[in-house]
């Protein structure tokens, strides 16, 4: 499997053969260096830990320079990826864009946008209250949750609260278009997060993979 941690740019469109238009999000993907290789044997599990871009010293503390001392960078961002068989990777080893090739398909996982905090309307698409006479400040009221004589509110309820800022994966997104030269790969449709958003890339398969 490949994978690789990459930036959100912007959306924008590219042409295919065809003529037909496609939606794309830009994703600004520098070299990647491996800072841990974890295996079955020694962490109970297949993981490779990318690291990406690059921090002075001074702002690392010094457990973590340790950590990435065998890699011989100091990143700015780790992340782990969970693989089959991580004997095929080493500390120290470049991970780059250029090995997806257009066509093949991904799974992108990214923090989404925060919204704040928001009512039921917005929050859980509630329909509100009828708008006629006598329903005076009722539009956009949750309504009732539950009878009275339970006494509490019981857990997973949908009501107001915050909104966005969670761990989402959007997957089976087509790479349209890699340019190994500027470092930047194009995938079909929309990502999560905001510009400037870090996104972890993983994937690389050849067809579509189900969501179980």
């Amino acid at each position: 499997m490949k994978f690789i941690i990459a930036k959100k740019l912007e959306m924008t469109q590219r042409f295919r053969e065809d003529g037909t238009v496609v939606p794309v999000t830009l994703l600004q993907v520098d070299p990647c260096i491996v800072t841990q290789v974890k295996t079955s044997e020694s962490d109970g599990y297949e993981a490779v830990q990318l690291g990406c871009g690059e921090v002075r010293q001074k702002v690392v503390a010094k457990p973590q320079q340790g950590h990435m001392k065998a890699s011989g960078r100091l990143s700015r961002e780790l992340s782990e990826f969970r693989v089959e068989s991580a004997s095929e990777f080493k500390v120290g080893d470049t991970i780059e864009v250029s090995q997806f090739n257009p066509g093949e398909f991904v799974h992108v996982t990214a923090t989404s946008k925060g919204k704040g905090f928001q009512g039921v309307v917005r929050r859980h698409g509630f329909r509100g209250g009828p708008a006629s006479h006598g329903h005076k400040d009722n539009l956009r009221m949750p309504g009732s949750i539950g009878s009275g004589g339970i006494q509490r509110v019981f857990k997973g309820m949908r009501m107001a609260g915050r909104m966005g800022t969670d761990r989402v994966t959007v997957k089976n997104l087509e790479i349209i278009d890699v340019d190994a030269k500027s470092g930047v790969l194009a995938v079909k449709g929309a990502v999560p997060g905001s510009r400037g958003a870090s996104v972890l890339v993983s994937g690389g398969f050849d067809k579509r993979q189900s969501w179980n």
